[in-house]
């Protein structure tokens, strides 16, 4: 996004999940918003929901990101919308098959369609027997503008609600010299809903993202959520603000 959208989009959040290495409930999460770090480490949580034959098939990143989402997500929602979200998505296990067609060996067909950014959504959709809508979207930095813009049409379309999940790992080693900004294992999910009374609204203004230089983009707008800050700029007009 080079220019600013008209477009200045209000909504609450009724439920939050969060997940990073060292961080899982809200009181960590809320601690660590008002002294943020990187979070690093190999921790993945239990995602003791999901029965283990369908729990094998799910690697690191997305172990994170559906635990955040069965957090946000009651039995009492099972038509919830869901927008899964991701600058990357899976990139360790495509780097893996990268690295196998590079010795000329075959590719696994099963590996391959668990490499797929939707791939996460759909094993989150088959686990809980889903039929709902959902999508998975990438756009760099402004990933999580792009989630919750997707969940503001949805809203106007006439759901309830929606759940958007954001969730981002460590890039594999030989893509480094890429990187604009740091990089962690988290994942985090909102439960979208129209400005409520009783809860804070967040204005979003579509834009490029200012990096903060200690954070990945999408826990920036994760640790903006939980301080309580007023707003968490863009540039050339966008990003976020708090009312209330």
């Amino acid at each position: 996004m080079e220019h600013a959208i008209d477009m200045d989009a209000t909504f609450s959040i009724d439920a939050w999940s969060a997940f990073a290495a060292g961080l899982e409930s809200h009181a960590d999460w809320h601690a660590w918003a008002r002294a943020p770090w990187l979070p690093t480490g190999e921790a993945m949580p239990a995602l003791a929901e999901m029965a283990p034959m369908q729990r094998r098939r799910v690697e690191r990143l997305g172990r994170a990101a559906l635990q955040v989402a069965w957090r946000c997500q009651h039995d009492d929602d099972r038509d919830l919308p869901l927008v899964f979200a991701s600058r990357h998505g899976d990139l360790d296990r495509t780097h893996r098959m990268l690295a196998e067609l590079a010795r000329d060996e075959p590719l696994s067909p099963t590996q391959f369609g668990l490499s797929t950014h939707n791939a996460i959504a759909a094993q989150y959709s088959i686990a809980r027997l889903l039929q709902g809508n959902y999508l998975a979207v990438s756009a760099v930095r402004a990933t999580p503008e792009a989630a919750v813009t997707e969940a503001l049409g949805l809203l106007a379309d006439g759901a309830p609600a929606v759940l958007v999940v954001v969730y981002d790992d460590a890039v594999p080693g030989d893509y480094d010299v890429f990187l604009d900004e740091p990089d962690a294992l988290h994942a985090w999910a909102w439960r979208i809903v129209a400005p409520r009374d009783g809860l804070p609204r967040i204005s979003l203004r579509a834009g490029e993202p200012a990096g903060s230089g200690v954070l990945p983009h999408s826990l920036d707008v994760l640790r903006f959520f939980l301080a309580g800050d007023a707003s968490l700029p863009g540039v050339e007009g966008g990003g976020w603000s708090r009312h209330g």
